[in-house]
């Protein structure tokens, strides 16, 4: 079962650049009856594998700016460990609402890139280290308190602000979830949220799914990524803003 999660988070997160995590979180909590803080933590743990099997893909395509995933990696270490100690102390109600709201807000900037690309300015210089560099401090918060890679907030800022192809700010970003989700992974075990006895297999799904998807996405036009890859955050972000109206009524009753 282990090997079929990571399989199926792997496949999904070399596609579209993420983690997996958003997968691999509800199938460890619905096949192994995982607490929310465990799945979080497990999640990151494995996810580490997910970044390195994806940016190894993405780079031998030619698509991973190094420089500018080790900025973003470089302050998302910093970030990463207070995201996963905020993670134990903030209500999952309230932490499913405000990213599901980030996320599809994030998403739908993403789709309309094409019709404001006329008065969007890529940065350079100093500017375009000081938007990795905050890029990065917010994905390495996020991937430590929710227990996701980080790429999320890392491709639309590489998009968006820096003027990366899709494909190189997926590869990017893979790279860069590697050093930040260590970080945050390492934070969980000492917390002891991370079960280590499905790693294995977890692992190993992980890296056969994340080269096959990350193969699957140079196959596909720019366009189409983004589309993808907006649709799936737009998806989850609806899905997290119903679970958390529901654990919201669940903690008052």
């Amino acid at each position: 079962m282990s090997f079929g999660i990571g399989l199926i988070a792997g496949l999904f997160g070399g596609l579209v650049g993420l983690g997996g995590g958003v997968v691999m979180i509800p199938l460890m909590i619905r096949f192994f009856q995982f607490e929310q803080v465990l799945a979080h933590g497990t999640s990151l743990m494995a996810l580490i594998f997910t970044g390195a099997a994806g940016a190894v893909t993405y780079y031998l395509k030619g698509s991973v700016d190094i420089l500018a995933a080790a900025l973003l990696a470089a302050a998302a270490i910093f970030t990463a460990r207070f995201g996963a100690l905020y993670a134990n102390s903030l209500p999952e109600w309230k932490l499913k609402r405000a990213f599901g709201v980030f996320v599809i807000l994030v998403s739908l900037i993403l789709l309309a890139k094409p019709y404001f690309a006329h008065i969007s300015h890529p940065v350079s210089g100093w500017p375009k280290v000081a938007v990795l560099l905050t890029s990065g401090a917010l994905a390495g918060f996020f991937s430590g308190m929710m227990g996701v890679g980080g790429g999320a907030l890392m491709v639309p800022a590489l998009v968006l602000l820096v003027g990366h192809t899709q494909h190189t700010a997926q590869g990017s970003a893979l790279l860069a979830m590697v050093p930040a989700g260590s970080v945050g992974a390492y934070t969980h075990w000492r917390l002891g949220n991370v079960v280590t006895k499905i790693l294995p297999g977890l692992i190993l799904g992980i890296i056969l799914g994340t080269y096959l998807g990350g193969t699957l996405a140079h196959m596909l036009s720019e366009a189409a990524l983004r589309f993808i890859f907006a649709a799936v955050l737009i998806w989850l972000g609806i899905r997290d803003i119903r679970k958390s109206a529901k654990i919201r009524e669940r903690v008052q009753a």
